[in-house]
């Protein structure tokens, strides 16, 4: 429950705002209404004013402002079509309008297709606190979650990206979904998402020998109440070959 309303207008403020125990930042609303802060109060520090909003091409890269949509990010030119797909499976048009990219990350769970592309894209991740502004890879990211104020992501756009998924319907989550993207030196990174707390990174390497087969051990121990273990493993496999037929092209 929110028991303090803040709405800064600069990030020196915001920043000095969220050091505070307690403080939460508000983009869209997604993270602070994840499971995660279900019974707890907190004050929340709207980021509306500070213009984070902005996705911008330069160079290779595509540089994401933390407070644009994912409906933003769906319709902007430069976003890769395998992340706009993921984005289209992770949430229906009024959650995307209203949904942030930085907290649709912050608060992502084990079946977040956006996640899933996003981690199999090396996204790096601007941090900033009140003692230092720091970038880290989205995978070490949702391994701790740290605090401090996600400003920016930066993906790659010289690369090739595929995404497939397996799902009870085509609204819901995944069972299984895979994405691959490589580079052209030949890099192949491979994500997959389904289960547990946080997708799960199958494969950095410089060739895609072995895909199937990552895929595959990635889901050696994932069964829960929507597929058996077996299930999981033989279906990444099937849909990794799949992204790497897509990708070859």
């Amino acid at each position: 429950m929110i028991t303090q309303y803040h709405r800064p207008a600069s990030l020196d403020e915001a920043l000095q705002l969220l050091d505070q125990p307690g403080t939460l930042p508000l983009g869209g609303g997604t993270a602070i209404n994840s499971p995660a802060y279900k019974g707890q109060d907190f004050a929340a520090v709207d980021l509306q004013a500070l213009d984070l909003k902005r996705i911008e091409a330069k160079g290779n890269m595509l540089e994401i402002g933390a407070t644009a949509s994912l409906q933003d990010l769906l319709e902007n030119a430069h976003t890769p079509a395998a992340l706009q797909q993921a984005v289209r499976q992770e949430a229906a048009l009024n959650i995307r309008n209203a949904a942030t990219v930085a907290g649709s990350l912050a608060a992502c769970g084990g079946r977040s297709p956006f996640a899933a592309m996003m981690l199999a894209l090396d996204a790096k991740l601007t941090i900033l606190s009140n003692a230092s502004s720091t970038t880290v890879g989205l995978g070490e990211y949702l391994a701790l979650r740290p605090r401090g104020l996600i400003t920016r992501i930066d993906i790659p756009l010289n690369v090739k990206c595929a995404y497939e998924q397996v799902a009870r319907t085509p609204a819901d989550l995944p069972i299984v979904a895979v994405a691959l993207v490589q580079w052209a030196g030949g890099r192949t990174r491979l994500a997959l998402t389904g289960t547990g707390n946080a997708p799960l990174l199958a494969m950095d390497g410089t060739e895609s020998d072995g895909l199937e087969a990552a895929a595959k051990n990635t889901f050696h121990e994932s069964a829960d109440q929507w597929a058996s273990a077996e299930y999981r493993m033989d279906t990444a496999a099937t849909l990794a070959k799949r992204c790497l037929a897509a990708v070859s092209v």
